[in-house]
């Protein structure tokens, strides 16, 4: 009897023994999983979305080719090599540089607004909105206009425009056509980080939409002007 007694305490024992063992290497594992996933997701939590990934991106859009560092990349999932039908980089202005740690207040729109972001499309229109002003825009405006920041002229919009709670921004530029940006006026243009935009023709049938926050406006010259020489240096067309 105490022999039997014996070998069923020691199967008993042994089986017991294997699962704290388990049990103990599960914690383990659990807890290096937890850790590791911890730090990842912090990571991933403070850059929100921000990457200062400096890898340069070979972006391909019809005869273009866009190379640029992911970190002006807006959207994760458009930080690789490859063709795409539109891409979106953001830039802090005037460094025209992307996100870094040194720039994370800039992005988090902590200090004062100065993001401005860009949109890379197919060219759908003949002209840009520079070249629009006339044959377009000079029949949907509401003239005279009032003196603008940086010598520009505000006009609103007529009623039947389809431009609600937007303005007309107009300078001339001597030998070109002029500089014409749309932007939101009233509690909307409070509320948007970049409430005016422009589009310009680049590359090979590209367009380029920038969209900036309104206290640049005063500076428009100098704004698109950084804009066009960014683009010259990332873009590269008839390939």
């Amino acid at each position: 009897m105490r022999e039997a007694a014996a070998e069923e305490f020691e199967v008993v024992d042994s089986t017991f023994m294997k699962r704290v063992f388990y049990a103990f290497a599960a914690l383990a594992l659990l807890s290096v999983a937890i850790s590791v996933g911890g730090k990842w997701l912090g990571r991933s939590i403070a850059m929100a979305g921000y990457s200062d990934d400096t890898t340069v991106r070979q972006v391909v859009m019809g005869n273009n080719v866009i190379s640029v560092p992911a970190n002006f990349i807006r959207f994760d999932q458009a930080r690789r090599d490859g063709i795409a039908s539109r891409l979106d980089l953001y830039l802090r202005y005037p460094e025209m540089d992307g996100y870094s740690t040194a720039a994370r207040d800039d992005f988090n729109h902590t200090t004062t607004r100065k993001i401005v972001f860009l949109s890379f499309e197919p060219r759908m229109m003949s002209r840009d909105m520079s070249g629009r002003f006339a044959p377009i825009y000079g029949a949907l405006i509401v003239k005279p206009g009032t003196p603008g920041p940086g010598g520009t002229t505000l006009y609103g919009f007529t009623e039947k425009s389809g431009y609600l709670n937007e303005v007309l921004a107009v300078a001339d530029r001597p030998g070109k056509d002029p500089f014409v940006a749309r932007c939101l006026s009233g509690p909307s243009a409070e509320e948007s980080l970049a409430p005016c935009e422009r589009d310009i023709q680049v590359g090979d049938d590209l367009s380029l939409t920038y969209r900036f926050p309104r206290e640049l406006l005063g500076n428009w010259q100098a704004l698109d002007a950084a804009i066009a020489t960014k683009v010259a240096g990332i873009l590269k067309s008839g390939h």
